[in-house]
């Protein structure tokens, strides 16, 4: 008996395909940038299952690609002919400890069950994101997922309390601890958070919750620069306290391609500003989450840190605001093809970074739209470069090599990081390898030393 109908045999007719059509909807990657190939799709709906399939290719020495919701933007969950590993079917909610604050899920549970359970036990969950309606937790995890309250909770890393895990030997690691306070040596959670699926599959997680604020109070600011917006941040961290959950950063024209083609979008303010700042509030109580919005807005206004202000006055109003920020990458998308750039630089040195490349890459492509927005709080900026006239295909993107490299260099002189929250697939594989050759080769001996024989997403992280 082959490899295969040994995979086959131990999953059951429901745990596998080669369907032409369900194996197309995976291996092409959400931007249409990246488009794969595999002999088999693999369906496990158990930790045991996957064990075996991890198994039974780890003695043949067969390359695995794990996938969870296939949201991911770097190319790292698209196979190249290896085994596409899907974890959709493992999405149960094992356990949830609200005294302990704490959540069990499979991988394959998408990010907004994740959030709407927690929610049902009077807790939240707070990775909040664009694609929380497909992404999956599995994948999330892999990927040290970021989204927009990283201000206030941090990232995918500081979300996790314990994981189980196969390995590429097949073994089962039963990390799936809810502890806060666990120290017996090395953290090895923490190697598989944002390991993209090289050391291993991720299969549950037991996650952080948190309390549920009393009011949520969220406004849509107009502002002169991004270093309003840094000056901005620092004066609603002081006056709320530590309140303040998110500072998005939007651009004029990422407010207009999003009126533009996102249905119900409009923009708040009846004349246009060049740059905008989202903020959220969240509160113990119902009604000082306004109250604090109000005052630290009044303030910021008279400092001359705002050009003007609206408060949502409902959660409809609320949705509509964020309705301005998180769908920015789908008008992207309908506008053209563009190089994005996910990068963090220090908070402080946000804005002169972003002005020095914003010339640059003007003045290498004249026709260049820079669309830059993104984490104020945090630091990630997404610095994507566009056409301005729409339409632009696949050439244009690849004619944009020469900006990535400066924009690059550039994140390199302000001490940056060439991915804030993206992760770095195949699409930054090489430039990991250039900016950061040490760390490279330390994740090289702990690849060797857990996946001896390379099976697990053998393509992300490393260049060839």
């Amino acid at each position: 008996m082959t490899a295969f109908e040994r995979i086959k045999s131990a999953l059951g007719p429901k745990g596998w395909s080669e369907d032409a059509g369900e194996l197309a909807a995976l291996t092409a990657d959400w931007r249409g940038r990246y488009r794969g190939n595999t002999p088999l799709l693999v369906k496990p709906a158990t930790t045991e299952e996957v064990s075996s399939v991890v198994s039974i290719c780890h003695e043949a020495g067969i390359a695995i690609t794990p996938q969870g919701g296939n949201t991911g933007l770097v190319g790292g969950g698209t196979p190249q002919g290896e085994i596409l590993l899907s974890l959709r079917r493992m999405n149960r909610v094992r356990e949830i400890d609200a005294a302990n604050d704490s959540l069990t899920v499979e991988a394959g549970c998408v990010l907004e069950t994740i959030q709407e359970t927690a929610a049902d036990a009077g807790r939240l969950f707070p990775l909040s994101l664009g694609s929380q309606g497909s992404a999956t937790i599995g994948g999330l995890i892999s990927t040290n997922a970021g989204g927009v309250h990283v201000l206030r909770y941090g990232m995918m890393r500081e979300l996790v309390l314990g994981l189980e895990a196969v390995l590429p030997d097949g073994r089962v690691w039963n990390g799936l601890r809810g502890l806060r306070k666990d120290n017996t040596g090395y953290d090895l959670k923490q190697l598989l958070i944002g390991g993209e699926g090289t050391l291993g599959v991720i299969t549950a997680a037991t996650l952080k919750l948190f309390p549920r604020p009393g009011e949520i109070s969220v406004a849509f600011t107009a502002i002169e620069d991004p270093q309003k917006a840094v000056d901005l941040l620092g004066h609603m961290k002081a006056a709320t306290g530590g309140a303040l959950s998110a500072l998005e950063l939007v651009p004029r024209n990422a407010l207009e391609l999003v009126v533009e083609h996102i249905p119900g979008a409009r923009d708040p303010f009846a004349e246009p500003h060049p740059w905008y700042a989202l903020l959220e509030v969240g509160a113990a109580r119902r009604g000082e989450g306004r109250e604090m919005m109000e005052a630290s807005l009044a303030d910021a206004f008279e400092a001359g840190l705002i050009r003007d202000a609206v408060i949502a006055e409902n959660e409809q109003q609320s949705r509509d605001f964020w309705n301005l920020r998180e769908p920015i990458a789908e008008a992207e998308k309908a506008h053209g093809r563009a190089a994005k750039h996910d990068v963090s630089i220090p908070v402080s040195q946000m804005p002169a970074f972003m002005a020095e490349a914003t010339a640059e890459a003007e003045a290498m492509m004249p026709d260049a739209m820079i669309i830059a927005f993104g984490h104020v709080g945090d630091g990630n900026v997404h610095f994507n470069v566009s056409r301005r006239e729409p339409g632009a295909g696949q050439d244009f993107a690849d004619s944009t090599a020469p900006v990535t490299a400066m924009i690059y260099e550039k994140v390199a002189k302000y001490a940056g990081s060439i991915s804030a929250e993206h992760g770095i697939g195949v699409l930054k594989r090489n430039e990991l390898a250039d900016k950061r050759p040490l760390d490279v080769e330390l994740m090289r001996a702990i690849k060797t030393a857990i996946d001896p024989k390379g099976i697990m997403n053998p393509r992300v992280l490393f260049a060839n």
